[in-house]
């Protein structure tokens, strides 16, 4: 197999775009004090769904976030088992620094949320870098023919996160997820994941890959076909070496289930 290509992590730039981009209604202090900045306009908004269609506070969040690092680990796991060139959804894609990144790093990469000022900015990026890439609004629906999707703390923002992976399964041929742990009410706009169910999911299919990252977040790269039986056994025993503490009982609940032939992959 190849080497990956290198990503080119640039905290600096994405605060420079965003400064650039806001121009005189730029604030710093936004930035330092990003997530306080989310919360003031959650109490302020009647509801998620309004919240992820009109936030401007976003920008300095999802600006800061990408600052931090925190997603390489995954972006180099996905470039580990997808070589450049293939055609890559960013399912949930925000203000796109991952997709961008991923672009300038020989993919074809098209971009997907809902049509709110994160994808204006990103649009913007796009025309500044000098890049071209479709980005589709999720109300409007989105194409498949995907060799991956991708969504990376995306999945515990939604209510449903089965019907989640089943639109990025319908779309591609691999996926590339991950799942976090957190207490409950840790942030207002999470939902907590079941973790076991949704490792379980992966393990009933194509699992390629599964890592435990920052001590909590479980990230998965599986295709949608279904694996035969002792294939998935074989991932259920892979997947329950590392899980984290509240993810690993149900896990071997779910693998003495599946031995005795009590339940099929979710």
């Amino acid at each position: 197999m190849p080497a990956a290509p290198q990503l080119r992590f640039e905290p600096e730039r994405e605060e420079a775009e965003l400064r650039d981009y806001l121009g005189s209604h730029y604030e710093r202090r936004r930035l330092e004090h990003y997530q306080d900045v989310l919360d003031a306009e959650v109490a302020e908004v009647a509801d998620a769904e309004t919240l992820y269609r009109t936030s401007k506070a976003y920008l300095y969040n999802l600006t800061a976030f990408a600052m931090s690092g925190t997603k390489m680990p995954y972006l180099e796991a996905l470039t580990r088992v997808v070589p450049p060139g293939s055609r890559l959804l960013d399912y949930g894609c925000g203000i796109g620094s991952d997709g961008l990144m991923l672009l300038e790093a020989g993919y074809r990469v098209e971009f997907a949320d809902f049509d709110n000022p994160s994808t204006e900015f990103l649009r913007w990026r796009l025309a500044r870098r000098g890049l071209e890439a479709p980005v589709y609004d999720l109300d409007h629906g989105v194409p498949d023919g995907f060799d991956a999707a991708y969504a990376f703390d995306v999945i515990e923002h939604v209510p449903d996160a089965r019907a989640f992976l089943a639109e990025m399964e319908r779309r591609a041929r691999l996926v590339v997820v991950n799942f976090l742990e957190f207490d409950r009410h840790e942030q207002d706009l999470h939902y907590r994941l079941p973790i076991g169910r949704l490792l379980m999911r992966a393990a009933g299919r194509g699992l390629k890959y599964y890592e435990i990252h920052h001590g909590s977040s479980h990230l998965v790269i599986y295709g949608p076909e279904p694996a035969a039986a002792q294939r998935r056994l074989a991932n259920l025993a892979r997947l329950g070496r590392g899980l984290a503490p509240r993810a690993a009982a149900p896990m071997r609940r779910v693998a003495g289930a599946l031995r005795h032939g009590a339940v099929r992959s979710a």
